[in-house]
């Protein structure tokens, strides 16, 4: 395919056919992932492969109930990772530190540039991904059930297989909306009005379209999609309890370290 027809042809695939991904395939798209950008070409991540179907049902709890998680063949998980390269300075009499959060952040940044250059791969490949959120949501249980050693974070992860469903590609924000040239300009009200016009007639529709979604949202009184957003799917309260998680499993995992 296309470079830029992987790009816009991208969908989130939830539904997968019983079909087993080739140690090949597999490598090719592994492969890929390892040659993306990476500070100071440290490649300071690492790529965990889940194919046990015990070790997946286990995981589905963790990524809160999520089908894919047990339905696709692989689970794919990138992780920011100073464990390896702390060992490598341990052996090399080296001064041994990336304990901190620019540590951590520096990992994650690799892990997800890593992430991308594995999806575009499979895409590629015919394969279909779904990112999830409840990776870096549920680090520490994540971290837990794949045996994370110190100075490792899981940040984003997929399913990965072969589609057995055809979703319409997402709305997008229009590229005006987003970009900025020279310097950051701030948004007017007709502004965000006019950018987001398009995403809340459609995002609005997509969610009547779906019987479960629509009695969700006619229950709880809402009447547009950013009452969507911030009242049904990522309430405050959630957000302050996986911030509170991820920065407790930082702590955990030797990564806040400010001495």
């Amino acid at each position: 395919m296309e470079l830029n027809d992987v790009i816009h042809g991208h969908r989130s695939i939830r539904e997968y056919e019983d079909r087993e991904i080739s140690q090949e395939l597999l490598d090719r798209i592994l492969q890929a992932g390892i040659r993306a950008s990476s500070s100071g070409n440290m490649q300071t991540y690492s790529i965990i492969v889940t194919k046990d179907k015990e070790l997946k049902e286990k995981l589905y709890h963790a990524h809160m109930e999520q089908s894919m998680v047990v339905d696709a063949p692989i689970l794919l998980t990138f992780c920011a990772d100073f464990n390896r390269m702390r060992k490598w300075l341990v052996l090399n009499d080296a001064p041994v530190h990336f304990d901190n959060y620019m540590s951590f952040m520096i990992g994650a940044i690799d892990a997800a540039l890593a992430a991308q250059n594995c999806a575009l791969a499979a895409e590629n490949e015919g394969l279909g991904i779904c990112y999830m959120g409840s990776t870096l949501a549920n680090c520490d249980q994540i971290g837990e059930l794949l045996n994370l050693p110190l100075n490792v974070v899981p940040i984003v992860g997929y399913s990965l297989g072969y589609p057995a469903e055809n979703p319409a590609p997402r709305d997008r924000l229009p590229l005006h909306g987003l970009v900025h040239y020279d310097q950051y300009h701030d948004y007017s009200d007709e502004d965000i009005q006019e950018i987001y016009k398009d995403r809340n007639e459609k995002g609005w529709n997509r969610y009547m379209a779906v019987p479960k979604l629509k009695e969700m949202t006619e229950q709880l009184g809402l009447k547009n999609l950013a009452q969507i957003y911030t009242i049904a799917k990522y309430t405050k309260e959630s957000h302050q309890e996986f911030s509170q998680t991820v920065l407790n499993y930082l702590e955990r995992q030797n990564f806040m370290n400010n001495e």
